[in-house]
């Protein structure tokens, strides 16, 4: 597909739109499994809800529920595939320095629905390994650059004007904490954002010196230490656009340091847990990438509903519509 095929008039067409959305989704998984050294996979809509793999997330959200058939088991819509993707990992007999991406759809029941939020999340999934040594902040930034490279190949491949800054700006929450004491933690996000264009913020789930977690984290597969978000400035909202949850996953003994700290929320006689604390399943890094989220943001759209079909109340769908924004 031709620069000039993609390129939307004033107001593109529901048409014109769909075209714009494949191009960039096809673009930028190419351009990941390149940088990462990633082999697409099949991944499930649900688990059994007494495997553990399912993503709890902050720990609050409830997953969508149902008993199979006439067996009588118990699943969950999955929430990520964030404790799924290392166990594959280790199934499929994968190597250090390869790992797996897929496309994960999800339901989050709980979610407040807005211009930015969807209960419908589509994103890609992905997980690879690493070697003992390397779980460090550096493997953690040398791999946000290279997810930030395929960000930059995506937004070249298309007929816009550059809105990514040349380079990714590394940033603690306690610095940025620090910066603005007297923000919440999305409005600090907000104002960085509008200073530099896109921020890699490192260290999600530990209280901070406020007392307060810059955000909330699982327990159980992220390390605090050596995690973070990559976000964007959007400018239509005028706000902070978080593109991607990432980092370095837990080995023993910062799973058992995060569980005891979370006051021992998950069951660690679970498969996942076990192949974890006997050093069964290799060390990784991972996360996951809004796909919805990254069109939104290259193709400059004011709602989430503009790129995805999802559930909107009436009065939402009202109100878009007197704002001539089209949801599909």
């Amino acid at each position: 597909m031709t620069p000039s095929q993609l390129k939307p008039t004033a107001v593109p067409t529901l048409r014109q739109t769909a075209r714009m959305i494949k191009h960039i989704k096809d673009t930028f998984e190419r351009e990941l499994a390149k940088e990462l050294n990633l082999t697409r996979v099949s991944a499930p809509l649900f688990v059994e809800t007494a495997s553990g793999l399912n993503d709890g997330l902050s720990g609050v959200e409830r997953p969508v529920e149902f008993v199979l058939g006439d067996s009588q088991a118990n699943c969950q819509v999955v929430q990520s595939l964030a404790k799924w993707k290392r166990m594959t990992l280790w199934r499929y007999g994968f190597d250090a320095h390869e790992g797996l991406y897929t496309d994960m759809n999800a339901i989050r029941r709980d979610e407040v629905l807005g211009p930015l939020h969807s209960i419908y999340v589509d994103q890609w999934d992905w997980e690879r390994i690493i070697l003992p040594g390397e779980r460090t902040l550096e493997t953690l930034k040398e791999t946000v650059r290279a997810i930030y490279r395929a960000f930059k190949a995506t937004e070249a491949s298309l007929d816009i004007e550059s809105l990514l800054p040349e380079e990714i700006l590394f940033m603690t929450s306690q610095e940025l904490e620090d910066k603005f004491p007297h923000l919440s933690p999305k409005e600090r996000e907000h104002a960085q954002l509008r200073e530099c264009g896109a921020l890699f913020l490192i260290g999600i789930g530990h209280p901070l010196q406020s007392g307060k977690p810059h955000d909330g984290r699982a327990s159980d597969y992220d390390d605090w230490d050596l995690n973070g978000d990559i976000l964007v400035y959007h400018a239509p909202g005028e706000c902070a656009l978080e593109l991607s949850s990432m980092g370095v996953r837990v080995d023993r003994e910062a799973l058992l340091r995060q569980e005891e700290l979370k006051g021992h929320p998950h069951d660690l006689s679970l498969h996942y847990y076990q192949g974890i604390l006997n050093n069964e399943f290799p060390l990784t890094i991972g996360g996951g990438i809004g796909q919805s989220r990254m069109c939104m943001y290259f193709l400059q759209k004011r709602h989430i509903g503009e790129v995805q079909s999802s559930y909107w109340p009436q009065d939402m769908r009202d109100a878009c519509r007197e704002q001539g924004i089209i949801l599909l």
